[in-house]
């Protein structure tokens, strides 16, 4: 309000639970009611996972399938309802470079990440008629945030005990403004990340054998360090 010509009626704020399912129609009304309409919506809730999964319970599994995945579809489909109706919008999902690859201590992030990709890719298919509704998808790399801080464990009642250095990572707003350049231009699909871990990236997309063997290397090193109270976060993308 204090750096923009905005007054209080264009902002609305809502407490939202993407694990209570139940809610999201009723908060998608709310918008509605309030604004008249839906340009965009960014899917951008989710937690990420440091545990093996040998030692990992399955219902850590279950909520992390319920929060990153079932949580981000079921407020899409009422939002897309709308968007239908005018024929028009932009859903916006932010994914991981997880998604595109797989990394040790994270295989539940990377599946809930991989279902992600895989719905909206398949949404997309299902929209040609549409050809304003855009379905957007950013896979960030590593990003300056309280991600690590939040990340579910092996199970649902330990937090992680420490978070290690984030100085590496990609500046958060630098991050925010390639999102907003990728959804601004209807980008499909947006890798942010820098390198060496978008060079990774372009690997695991290009020559799988390689980096199936790189994994393997720097996954063997990353385990070692987890195990021995080391948090590892520089040898593969989170």
């Amino acid at each position: 309000l204090e750096i923009s010509s905005l007054s209080e009626n264009d902002i609305l704020v809502l407490r939202l639970d993407l694990t209570d399912r139940s809610s999201h129609e009723a908060a998608t009304n709310t918008v509605l009611k309030h604004f008249g309409k839906i340009d965009v919506l960014v899917n951008n809730g989710g937690r990420s996972q440091r545990s093996l999964f040998v030692d990992t319970n399955l219902d850590v599994y279950n909520a992390i399938i319920e929060l990153n995945y079932l949580g981000t579809i079921s407020l899409t489909k009422y939002v897309l309802n709308h968007m239908i109706q005018r024929r028009k919008g932009k859903i916006v999902t932010v994914s991981s470079v997880m998604g595109i690859m797989g990394a040790p201590l994270a295989t539940g992030y990377c599946a809930s990440k991989h279902a992600l990709q895989g719905f909206f890719n398949s949404l997309r298919t299902e929209l040609t008629d549409y050809p304003e509704i855009s379905i957007i998808q950013i896979c960030p790399g590593p990003v300056q945030s309280q991600i690590i801080q939040n990340v579910f464990t092996e199970n649902l009642a330990k937090s992680l005990e420490t978070s290690g250095d984030q100085s590496h990572k990609m500046p958060t707003d630098r991050c925010a403004r390639l999102t907003l350049v990728s959804v601004a231009n209807d980008v499909k699909e947006a890798w942010i990340s820098d390198h060496p871990y978008l060079a990774v990236c372009y690997l695991w997309q290009y020559a799988p054998t390689w980096a199936w063997w790189l994994m393997n290397r720097m996954g063997k090193r990353r385990i070692q360090n987890f195990k021995s109270g080391i948090v590892s976060v520089q040898c593969v993308p989170l």
